[in-house]
């Protein structure tokens, strides 16, 4: 089920240091909202290396860019220390995944998000979506070519 031209479901998640990050307070730039399934795993760490190498460069500061699991605020701050992440990863842990099943991308036999991204305008209306199953990675470029259409890139 897509998202496309629905408001963002609001939250408020933890972030790797604990800091609260609640989508809505982000409106006035696009937010990138990248849920992934486990920190410290391949494929996502080559994702969140990308994301972090080459989409946040081209794109910062006109968006933001988020990256959500399940895992908990402490396994996501040793990751994000561990492979030089500096944007913020927030932890759906508790209530267990809930904002990824407000998504719609909660796979509840594994206990983790899949791959979703959700490109958030300006003013909190999802943009554009896409899932990919858990073991095929998402492109950067794909983000970028989405902000551009929206004049954030």
């Amino acid at each position: 089920m897509s998202l496309v031209g629905a408001p963002a479901p609001d939250f408020e998640l933890p972030d790797q240091h604990g800091s609260a990050v609640r989508l809505s307070s982000l409106r006035g730039r696009p937010v990138v909202l990248a849920f992934f399934p486990f920190a410290f795993t391949g494929v996502c760490t080559g994702e969140l290396t990308a994301i972090r190498d080459s989409l946040i460069p081209a794109v910062a500061p006109s968006v933001r860019v988020l990256a959500v699991s399940c895992d908990s605020m402490f396994a996501l701050r040793v990751f994000a220390d561990t492979t030089g992440l500096d944007f913020p990863l927030l932890s759906d842990f508790w209530p267990h995944g809930a904002v990824a099943s407000a998504y719609g991308v909660f796979d509840h036999e594994r206990g983790c998000a899949v791959r979703g991204t959700f490109v958030v305008d300006a003013g909190g209306t999802v943009r554009w979506d896409v899932v990919n199953a858990l073991p095929d990675a998402r492109d950067a470029d794909d983000y970028r070519r989405v902000l551009s259409s929206l004049g954030a890139a």
